[in-house]
């Protein structure tokens, strides 16, 4: 329906002739009659007026549809809405997923590095190993060289010390190493 016949439509239903509806607006008959015919359109005071007098919405008489424009603006609206909550839940994964890995390769980290460290022991040469070892304020060093021609081992240090923990009858360097440990690890003391 255009706007002219929206007009005569109320304009017939509300008992006016276009004279009495034209006192009313203070315009000419003539000038409804050019509104009617869709000739020309009432300014922005007049549609005012026009709303009051019928009792409609402006938006009804000019065809605005301002519930279809709303109604896109709010499928739009929870569409955004939902493609936003996509990306924050795919970024939140990915985050996890990341901060999973680094937290993974931070214990790898610790593991390695103190695997590396009960197993590291200085060496003086390709055949000797050097043991430190430290009881209160007392130092200790042994050497443990390696003959593997001879399936043994030569160990120098705290001669007492090695005859009361039989240093002499171990027949691999890790038997040495593991002993000296465990015995200053016992009495409060450590070795590297």
């Amino acid at each position: 329906m255009t706007f002219g016949e929206k007009l005569i439509k109320a304009r017939k239903s509300n008992n006016y002739t276009q004279e009495g509806l034209a006192e009313k607006l203070n315009v000419t008959r003539q000038t409804v009659s050019n509104w009617e015919l869709n000739q020309t359109k009432p300014d922005v005071e007049q549609l005012k007026e026009i709303s009051k007098l019928y009792k409609i919405s402006i938006d009804d008489l000019v065809d605005n549809d301002i519930k279809g424009s709303l109604t896109e603006k709010v499928n739009n609206t929870e569409k955004l809405t939902g493609l936003i909550y996509k990306i924050l839940k795919c970024l939140i994964i990915t985050i996890g997923i990341f901060v999973s890995l680094v937290i993974l390769l931070v214990i790898v980290a610790f593991i390695l590095y103190f695997i590396n460290r009960s197993d590291h022991t200085p060496t003086i040469n390709k055949s000797e190993i050097l043991v430190s070892c430290k009881l209160e304020d007392d130092y200790y060093e042994f050497i443990v060289k390696a003959q593997p021609e001879e399936n043994s081992i030569i160990i120098s240090g705290d001669r007492e010390l090695m005859d009361e923990l039989g240093l002499e009858y171990k027949t691999e360097e890790y038997q040495v190493i593991r002993t000296l440990s465990d015995y200053f690890e016992e009495k409060g003391g450590s070795c590297i």
